[in-house]
């Protein structure tokens, strides 16, 4: 008989969403080995990961149930006001990704200009990578294994913060010293590998955190 708890929060088990985790991460490899993919277009995806996670998240926010009104009540106040502090994180992120990295083309900021840089860029395969990840997650972990019902939505609110913020700084400064040396494949590939450690232990934070509280 179990507690119910999911296996994730077992230091010794690897939750399946962590290697599906690593696989996505991995496609930026291909992208720079195969294709010659550019400090921008690495930086771009990355980017793109970011609205990502503030849709999954909002949906997380949507579907929490910890079995008290007061968290209904809130996802009245909290959901708006994440999707407009959220996006306007992101925005400014876009700003610095295009105006610093991107074609002169692109430094008119706009939401069809970051459209546009993706589609140029030939990134599509890799964010449809990271959608099936996060997705994944939440399907699996979120859902399945009942995280929804553990999770607060102030809780939610606050956590894509950290990962991001650690993100930015570090992608950010990655791509000037790979830009800084010329991009050569090896410093994006440092760059891509960094980023993928960040992000799984930031995953891994995630699931004993939310396996550790008990729904109330």
């Amino acid at each position: 008989m179990t507690d119910g708890r999911p296996e994730a929060a077992d230091d010794r088990n690897v939750p399946p969403s962590a290697l599906v985790l690593i696989g996505a991460n991995l496609v930026p490899l291909v992208g720079v080995a195969a294709f010659h993919w550019t400090v921008f277009s690495v930086l771009l995806l990355y980017w793109c990961e970011n609205v990502v996670v503030g849709a999954f998240n909002v949906l997380r926010m949507a579907t929490a149930s910890p079995q008290n009104v007061v968290s209904d009540v809130a996802k009245f106040f909290f959901i708006p006001f994440f999707i407009v502090h959220y996006g306007m994180f992101t925005m400014i992120h876009g700003l610095f990704v295009l105006t610093l990295f991107g074609p002169h083309e692109h430094l008119a900021f706009s939401p069809a200009a970051l459209v546009e840089a993706v589609r140029a860029a030939g990134v599509w395969p890799a964010v449809l990578a990271m959608v099936l990840s996060h997705g994944f997650s939440f399907v699996h972990n979120y859902l399945a294994s009942g995280e929804f019902r553990r999770a607060s939505v102030q809780q939610l609110m606050a956590q894509p913060y950290a990962r991001v913020m650690v993100l930015h700084v570090t992608i950010l400064f990655g791509g000037f010293a790979a830009k800084a040396v010329g991009a050569p494949a090896a410093a994006l590939v440092v760059l891509i590998t960094l980023k993928t450690a960040i992000d799984l232990h930031a995953h891994l934070a995630e699931r004993r955190k939310l396996s550790a509280v008990r729904p109330g």
